[in-house]
């Protein structure tokens, strides 16, 4: 069981990708925090396409140069819900808020939202030992999985998912190739 599953138990659309990395948990751990937009591969384009074009405030869609993207994240409307060093990152946001609720402000709150007309993303990266035991070489796996209330809403975020999705799972993947990049250089270094 991950953390991922305490704030993301049930859902209707979801994506998941797995990576070995020669790197122990803690090097993995500290690719994920400091990962940047510029070390995955088409983030900036798919990102810009998504925003069609337009230039905006620093969100994870138009992250600042060398900033680390879950921070980038954090600051401009996800939500950390958990940080288990060398385990497990999960962050969260609320896609679309129903009339008269706010955007929660703690994991407890992002949890318990359940409102019709609300679409929660929950977004986490797992790292596991790589099954021969070695403590060199793990599994790091990054799902998301998206809540949307109710009937209504599930309808609307259908479309929306069916557009997006594969530009998501890319840049997912990429993600990975990315912290695997950037871990193994650290191990690299140590050596």
């Amino acid at each position: 069981m991950t953390r991922l599953d305490q704030f993301a138990p049930v859902w209707q659309f979801r994506e998941a990708h797995s990576l070995e990395v020669q790197a122990t948990p803690r090097q993995v751990y500290r690719a994920i925090r400091e990962v940047t937009a510029e070390e995955i591969r088409f983030f900036r384009a798919l990102t810009w396409l998504r925003r069609g074009g337009r230039a905006g405030p620093a969100t994870i869609l138009n992250p600042p140069s060398g900033a680390a993207i879950l921070d980038v994240a954090t600051r401009s409307g996800f939500l950390l819900l958990a940080d288990d060093p060398d385990r497990e990152v999960v962050v969260g946001t609320v896609l679309a808020v129903p009339a008269g609720a706010r955007r929660p402000a703690t994991p407890d709150a992002f949890r318990a939202l359940n409102r019709p007309g609300c679409v929660k993303a929950t977004m986490n990266f797992w790292i596991e030992p790589a099954e021969s035991g070695a403590r060199s070489r793990c599994v790091v796996t990054t799902e998301t999985r998206v809540y949307a209330a109710d009937r209504r809403t599930r309808r609307l975020f259908r479309v929306y998912w069916w557009l997006i999705h594969p530009g998501s799972a890319l840049i997912r993947r990429m993600w990975l190739r990315a912290i695997r990049r950037r871990a193994e250089a650290a191990r690299d270094q140590r050596r």
